[in-house]
């Protein structure tokens, strides 16, 4: 096993951190600060970020076929033009629900793009229960409901055959797998495939690397765990010096990379006095896996 090495690149204080997706063609890490209505870009090559504000909570960011990004912003889904700092929405859901928010997307192997809403928090992870719903936007801007009753809809990721698909919905408590018909993008037969240990606390962001394992970001927890989803053991912990890691992903040139996004929302003068690097962007070198390229949407 390689020696892991752990180092905040971007101490940004984000309230809420999340979504981290690695750009190719830019050599740049993307994320958001939910909380601070920001979509952010950390340039490997300069070190430096960059960040559009936007007029909602903005909580999920993914690439585009066509050039620049998609982003899930309150209860929309929209388009964004990163050099013209230009958001148009392209489809709007719940409207019937003023008090909800879009939460973590991503978009599957064939372009269409995944996300599902929760009630705005009162407190770091206290809202009103069973709010929210996990949707799709199509290529051609249609959007279908998959489920309702979603406390905090989180993670997600498909196996590398693509028959799988692996969700996060926080307060559950529970890794579950759909079968996923690639076709249609449709989903079947919920079941869990891991439950967090006590210590791992609340299960939030996750990616998988090109060995099919998963990876989770324990929000509370302070770690990524890796797990099998074939047989539920985790394989591996690692632990980072913040509390509130919120969501992972794998980038930089061959994808052996791990970014971590983190928050700081909810943490008082002292836990922050503890945790100086809270909301701060992290990668993680020397796990000797290797992560699979994000896809863009396809419309």
């Amino acid at each position: 096993m390689s020696s892991v090495k752990i180092e905040c690149i971007a101490s940004e204080g984000y309230g809420i951190g999340e979504s981290p997706v690695w750009d190719e063609k830019e050599g740049a890490l993307l994320c958001v600060d939910i909380a601070g209505r920001k979509v952010c870009r950390w340039s490997s090559l300069t070190g430096q970020v960059q960040a559009i504000s936007v007029d909602a909570p903005v909580s999920s960011v993914a690439l585009r076929k066509s050039g620049d990004y998609v982003i899930t912003l309150g209860t929309r889904f929209a388009a964004l033009k990163w050099k013209e700092q230009l958001v148009t929405t392209i489809a709007h859901v719940e409207k019937d629900k003023p008090n909800n928010r879009f939460n973590d997307g991503k978009v599957d192997p064939a372009g269409r793009y995944f996300a599902g809403t929760m009630a705005e928090e009162v407190r770091p992870a206290v809202l009103e229960r069973h709010q929210g719903s996990l949707y799709t936007l199509f290529s051609d801007f249609s959007v279908v409901k998959h489920f309702d009753q979603v406390d905090i809809s989180n993670g997600l990721d498909w196996s590398l055959d693509h028959k799988t698909f692996f969700y996060i919905d926080s307060l559950s408590y529970s890794v579950d797998a759909f079968d996923y018909d690639i076709q249609t993008g449709k989903i079947a037969n919920r079941r869990s495939v891991y439950r967090p240990e006590k210590e791992e606390s609340i299960p939030d962001g996750m990616c998988v690397d090109t060995e099919g394992k998963l990876w989770v970001a324990c929000y509370n927890g302070g770690r990524v765990i890796r797990l099998d989803p074939e047989t539920g053991k985790r394989l591996q912990t690692v632990k980072l010096p913040v509390d509130k890691t919120t969501s992972c992903c794998f980038g930089g040139k061959d994808y052996s990379e791990m970014y971590v996004t983190s928050a700081s929302y909810g943490m008082d003068k002292e836990w922050l006095s503890r945790q100086p690097q809270a909301g701060g962007i992290f990668k993680i070198t020397g796990l000797g896996v290797k992560g699979v390229p994000p896809y863009p949407f396809a419309g």
